[in-house]
C-alpha cells in the first residue's frame, strides 16, 4: 500500500490529471506524469534526528540523510553507474524522493543503449513488467526486479550505507540503493516509462519497487574499449597517502582520441584522484613523451561517490595499437579503500606515501615500489577507425592466469593481434573482463572490502562488465570450470550460461561461448566433475541456438590420447591453466568471423 504525503497529492494534482476509467469494464490509464520527481509519493530519507519524517517500508524505517552524503549521495548529487548518469532526488530529507512503481507513466525523451534505474526494494525483492513507449509508437516490454534493501544481495548494489533511521533514530544495519538496467532500442527515441505493477503477495507490509532515479545509457558514439578491467575486490589492506601510481596497459586497437574509465566499485565512501594522466610507454615506468593530463569536465581532480565511476572528458590522443600505455593517478590524502584488479599479470609503479603530485614525470618518475593490480582505474576507450567491441567474460583462463608476467600472453590479446592481423586498424577492440576464480553460480565477493578476489558471479556480473562496455558487439563467455571443482551440477551451469546470453541477446550482442578446457592430473578435479564437464561441453557444442557461435577451446588444448587432459606442451603445470602457447591456441580456436 502506498504511502502517499499532502504534499505529494497537491504535486501531483498540479502537474498531472488524475487517472481515467475506460468504458465500463475496461482498463484503467494510469496517472502520467512530466518526470520521475512529479510523480514522488514516498519519503524514504530522513535526517537522524527526525526519523519520523520518512517511511520507506511500511514500519516506519528509511535511509539516513546523514550516512547518504557522507557516501557522496547527497541531494542532487551526480552518480554514474554502469555507465549511466544518475541524480539522486533533490529534495530536503523527509520529503518525497521516490515513487512507489504501480504502472506511472513517466515522459523521458532521448535515445541510449539502455534505462537504468537507481531502485530499492521492501519487505523483500519487489518486481513486475512494464513498458517503454517510444516516440514511433511501438512500445517494448521490461521485467524489473529491486532486491530488498537490507537483505539483497550485495552484487548489484550501487551504495551501501551503514544504518537505516528506525521510529527510535539510526541502528546498524546495512542498507543499499541498487542500480538495475534495461534494453533501450538504439534506433529509436525514448518518449516515455510505464514503471511496473508489482503483484500482491497479501502480507503486510506488502512488498514495494521504489524508484529514486532513472537515466538513459548513452550510446557509445563511436568509443570503443580498447583495455578494459574488470573489478574483483575493494582493497582493505593498503592505506595510501599522497601517493602516485603508474599502471600499464596494453592496448587492442588504436585510435586519435582516449578517455579513461575510473571506478570505485564497491567503495564505502568517496574517493579523489587528484591529478590522472596517460602516456604511450617506453619501457619500465619511462613514457615515450610526457604524459599529458586528462580532465574530468574541464577540471583535473575528480571525486567519485561510494560505488561511483567517472569518464575523462575526451583528448585528442594518439592510442597505438597492441601498446603498452602509461596511466598514472595521483592520490591525494589517506585512500583507505579502492577498488582493485588482483591479478594484473604486469608490473606497476608507485611512489612512497606523503610525496607530492608525480603524474605528469617522464622518465623522472620516482619508483619506490612495484605492485601487480590495477586498482580505481578500470577502462581506457578510443575513437577511431574501429566501431566494435569484443567482451571477454571469464575466469582466470581468461584473466590469463599462469602466462608470463609482463608478457601479454592472454588469450584476449592474443585474439586482438589475429583481429589486427586481419582487418588492420577496422578491426574490433577486445575488452578482458575475467576474474581469476570467478563462477557463473555463486558469488566469492560480497561487495565489502577484502572479502575475497574472485568477483561476484558472471550472471550478476553482465550490466558492469559487459554490457555498459563502448561499442560492445559480441561477448565471448568461457566460465563454468569452477562452478564444477565446487560440485554444482552441470545443469545449473548450463541454465547460467543460458541466462547470460539470453540477457546479451536483449541488447542484441552476439554470443560466444567457449568448451571448458581439460583439467585431468589437477587435484580439482575427479570422475564426478570430469562428468559434468563433458556434459557442458556436450550442451555448449549442440546448444539448440542458445549461443550464435561455439569457441572450441577444449579441443583446441586437449591432448588426443587423452582426452580429458591438456596437451604437455600447452600445459602451465598445474594442469588446470594453458601456459602462453596454450593461450595463443585458443585464440587460434575462432572463426573470426563469428565475432
Amino acid at each position: 500500500m502506498k504511502r502517499i504525503v499532502l504534499a505529494t497529492a497537491l504535486l501531483v494534482t498540479a502537474l498531472a490529471p488524475p487517472a481515467t476509467a475506460a468504458a465500463s469494464g475496461g482498463p484503467v490509464r494510469h496517472t502520467e506524469y512530466g518526470s520521475l520527481a512529479a510523480a514522488y509519493d514516498n519519503a524514504g530519507i530522513s535526517a537522524a534526528g527526525a526519523p519520523g519524517s520518512a517511511d520507506l517500508d511500511g514500519l516506519g524505517n528509511s535511509f539516513v540523510a546523514e550516512d547518504l552524503s557522507a557516501a557522496g549521495w547527497g541531494p542532487g548529487a551526480p552518480v554514474t553507474l554502469v555507465g549511466t548518469r544518475l541524480t539522486v532526488p533533490h529534495t530536503a530529507p523527509g520529503a518525497p524522493d521516490n515513487v512507489v512503481a504501480d504502472g506511472q507513466r513517466i515522459r523521458l525523451r532521448g535515445s541510449g543503449s539502455a534505462l537504468t534505474f537507481l531502485v530499492t526494494g521492501t519487505a523483500a525483492a519487489a518486481g513486475g513488467t512494464g513498458t517503454l513507449d517510444y516516440a514511433d509508437g511501438s512500445a517494448q516490454s521490461y521485467t524489473l526486479t529491486a532486491p530488498d534493501w537490507y537483505s539483497g544481495p550485495s552484487d548489484a548494489m550501487a551504495v551501501r550505507v551503514p544504518r537505516r533511521n528506525t521510529p527510535a533514530g539510526p541502528t546498524a544495519l546495512d542498507v543499499k540503493l541498487y542500480a538495475v538496467s534495461v534494453p533501450v532500442d538504439t534506433r529509436k527515441r525514448l518518449a516515455a516509462v510505464t514503471l511496473p505493477t508489482v503483484a500482491s503477495t497479501g502480507g503486510s507490509p506488502a512488498p514495494e519497487l521504489h524508484v529514486f532515479s532513472l537515466g538513459l545509457r548513452p550510446k557509445s558514439s563511436g568509443w570503443t574499449a580498447s583495455w578494459s578491467t574488470a573489478i574483483d575486490d575493494g582493497l582493505a589492506p593498503y592505506q595510501w597517502t599522497d601517493r602516485t601510481l603508474r599502471m600499464v596497459e596494453h592496448t587492442s586497437v588504436g585510435g586519435n582520441r582516449v578517455r579513461v574509465r575510473l571506478d570505485n566499485a564497491y567503495g564505502p565512501g568517496p574517493l579523489t584522484v587528484g591529478h590522472t594522466t596517460i602516456a604511450v610507454r617506453a619501457s619500465g615506468p619511462d613514457p615515450v613523451a610526457k604524459p599529458v593530463t586528462l580532465t574530468f569536465g574541464g577540471k583535473q581532480q575528480v571525486t567519485m561517490p561510494a560505488g561511483g565511476q567517472a569518464y575523462s572528458d575526451p583528448l585528442p590522443f594518439t592510442v597505438p595499437a597492441d601498446r603498452d600505455l602509461l596511466v598514472s593517478l595521483y592520490l591525494p590524502g589517506t585512500v583507505q579503500f579502492a577498488p582493485m584488479h588482483s591479478q594484473g599479470l604486469q608490473d606497476m609503479y608507485s611512489t612512497n606515501d606523503g610525496g607530492v603530485d608525480d603524474a605528469a614525470d617522464g622518465s623522472d618518475f620516482p619508483v619506490n615500489n612495484l605492485f601487480g593490480f590495477w586498482t580505481v582505474l578500470s577502462g581506457v576507450d578510443v575513437t577511431g577507425p574501429s566501431h566494435s567491441t569484443v567482451v571477454a567474460l571469464g575466469d582466470s583462463i581468461t584473466d590469463g592466469y599462469a602466462s608470463t608476467v609482463n608478457g601479454n600472453q592472454r588469450w584476449p590479446n592474443y585474439l586482438a593481434q589475429r583481429l589486427n592481423a586481419r582487418y588492420g586498424p577496422k578491426a574490433p577492440a577486445v575488452a578482458n573482463e575475467g576474474i581469476s576464480g570467478n563462477r557463473v553460480l555463486t558469488d566469492a565477493f560480497n561487495g565489502l572490502p577484502n572479502t575475497g578476489t574472485a568477483g561476484v558471479r558472471a550472471t550478476a556480473r553482465l550490466d558492469r562488465d559487459v554490457l555498459s562496455q563502448s561499442g560492445v558487439r559480441t561477448v565471448v563467455v568461457l566460465e563454468g570450470i569452477n562452478d564444477v571443482n565446487s560440485d554444482s551440477s552441470a545443469a545449473d551451469v548450463i541454465a547460467g550460461l543460458k541466462q547470460i546470453a539470453a540477457t546479451a541477446h536483449s541488447y542484441r550482442l552476439r554470443v560466444v561461448v567457449g568448451t571448458l578446457t581439460p583439467t585431468a592430473g589437477c587435484g580439482c578435479t575427479n570422475p564426478a566433475r570430469a562428468a559434468a564437464r563433458d556434459t557442458i561441453n556436450a550442451f555448449i557444442r549442440d546448444n539448440g541456438g542458445a549461443f550464435d557461435a561455439v569457441a572450441d577451446f577444449d579441443a583446441a588444448v586437449r591432448d588426443p590420447a587423452n582426452p580429458q587432459a591438456m596437451l604437455a606442451q600447452y600445459d602451465s603445470g598445474d594442469h588446470l591453466h594453458p601456459n602462453g602457447a596454450g593461450y595463443r591456441a585458443m585464440a587460434d580456436a575462432f572463426d573470426l568471423a563469428s565475432l
